[in-house]
């Protein structure tokens, strides 16, 4: 099936059903998944979301699908969800080699393909897989490793994703989230356009249009609180913003080990009248959070997409982020919301949407367009077709 056609149909019968005659026809009845964190993990942020959606589907589709992870506190090592199987064996590190042989010595089952989550650290698997296999690759990290590790062990990150692993993936098919992150991973990371694939990701029905908007003007920011969201940057950019907009409020949803230092800086600037560290919240919660705001802000250094943004905007809130790669898809500049590169410049982006109403509206509008076009089952849909592609043209050279 060609994906104009399928993109065309909207019943989610009939797109399980083109994705089970996708894998008959690849031979794909079984694939692994190779990750390093897992949905229930407390550090689980977008990419583990990614996954998990892919996996659901594929799994409603009738594909047997293994999911292999480390450790997270206080789950079983071997369960089920959404009718696909997770395997978290291992800590963060020891995964890496434990979760690759395992998987070429065959426990827990064989595989007709695979698909490796390189977050960071790779599993290195064009190397030792002998079925068909695709990488995930959602951005390059580039600066992130000095944001979180120690300098000697950032350089060794930094150079291993640059210089050493990509030579191993250069015949393997690459899936990465938008057209700025492909850009990034073939200039700067020296991958040949023709085998790097975008397949943006979906946002779940339940975000949705309604409800009220904040009395007050209401910022929201969600993620977590670790350096690469820069969220110490947002604080600053509010606290100048409220100098323009007396009656602003703000809310920063989510969880992680900068909490302590930003609750330091919000009372050391005396925002804690307006500006809210709420930690994690339901989905519901979330959703109501999304409603009202007036705008979300997100001011990450280094993102893939930003899923957080077109959840917002899949109930009707604009951005305004940075104009950095994956925020650069996400935000349709000028549309859905508007990008900055600088602090003075998100300060003045958000200032705009706060008075003026009517781009506020439009901006909306854009917004509730822009997310309209994401789903997961495309997501699903176009990740599968990269694969099994792979799969065809492998088994096609097998028979010559």
């Amino acid at each position: 099936m060609e994906q104009s056609e399928f993109m065309e149909q909207s019943d989610r019968g009939s797109i399980i059903a083109s994705l089970t005659e996708l894998a008959r026809l690849a031979s794909l009845e079984r694939v692994s998944l190779l990750a390093w964190r897992d949905l229930e993990d407390p550090e689980a942020g977008g990419s583990e979301v990614h996954a998990a959606r892919v996996a659901e589907l594929w799994a409603s589709a009738g594909i047997d699908v293994n999911m292999r992870t480390s450790f997270a506190a206080g789950k079983p090592q071997v369960a089920w969800r959404d009718g696909y199987r997770v395997i978290r064996k291992a800590g963060r590190y020891m995964v890496f080699p434990r979760a690759s042989f395992s998987e070429m010595m065959g426990w827990h089952g064989g595989r007709d393909g695979l698909v490796e989550i390189w977050n960071g650290m790779p599993f290195f698997s064009p190397v030792w897989a002998r079925t068909p296999n695709v990488t995930w690759f959602h951005h390059v990290h580039a600066d992130m490793w000095n944001m979180t590790l120690p300098p000697r062990i950032a350089g060794i990150g930094r150079t291993l994703e640059s210089s050493i692993a990509p030579k191993f993936y250069r015949r393997t098919p690459i899936i990465t989230l938008s057209d700025s992150s492909k850009s990034e991973l073939v200039h700067e990371l020296g991958f040949k356009d023709r085998m790097v694939h975008v397949v943006p990701p979906g946002v779940d029905p339940k975000f949705s249009a309604g409800g009220v908007k904040s009395i007050r003007p209401l910022v929201v920011a969600v993620g977590r609180l670790v350096p690469v969201k820069r969220f110490d940057l947002l604080v600053e950019v509010l606290i100048a913003l409220k100098e323009r907009q007396p009656d602003l409020e703000a809310v920063i949803a989510g969880e992680g080990y900068e909490r302590d230092s930003l609750e330091s800086q919000i009372k050391s600037a005396g925002a804690e009248g307006w500006i809210s560290l709420i930690g994690r919240v339901s989905d519901d919660a979330l959703i109501s959070l999304y409603r009202s705001a007036w705008v979300l802000a997100s001011v990450s250094a280094r993102e893939g997409w930003g899923m957080t943004i077109t959840e917002a905007a899949a109930c009707g809130t604009p951005a305004v982020a940075t104009n950095i790669a994956g925020h650069s898809d996400a935000v349709k500049d000028g549309i859905s919301g508007l990008l900055g590169r600088t602090r003075d410049d998100l300060v003045a982006a958000l200032d705009q949407v706060i008075i003026d109403d009517g781009l506020r509206d439009r901006l909306s509008k854009g917004a509730l367009e822009n997310a309209s076009r994401l789903t997961w089952e495309r997501t699903a849909f176009g990740t599968l077709e990269v694969l099994a592609n792979e799969a065809t043209k492998r088994n096609t050279a097998r028979k010559v």
